[in-house]
């Protein structure tokens, strides 16, 4: 249990270190890769939650799936906003 949760916090430092390195202009493109990798994370979760045994790791799989879940749609939304910059406006006449 403690190896689990060791894990689970070294993955957030050094998630937050890989991201905080990220330049702001390749910010959203990277975002939008990174929601192939994150559904990858929500059936992960699901695994996790759903076919282990204890307790604590059903509550930090749910963790895993709400946050891999926001990640998701967050990196839809951006990227969709990111999309409408491109379209032609209309001409106003």
């Amino acid at each position: 249990m403690l190896q689990y949760v060791t894990y689970f916090v070294l993955a957030a430092f050094a998630g937050r270190e890989v991201i905080s390195k990220v330049p702001q202009t390749l910010h959203t493109p990277l975002m939008s890769g990174s929601n192939a990798i994150s559904g990858i994370t929500i059936v992960g979760a699901l695994v996790a939650a759903g076919m282990v045994g204890g307790v604590w790791v059903k509550w930090l799989g749910m963790v895993a799936l709400v946050a891999a879940t926001i990640n998701v749609v967050g990196g839809f939304l951006v990227t969709d906003r990111m999309l409408q910059m491109f379209k032609r406006r209309p001409a106003d006449d």
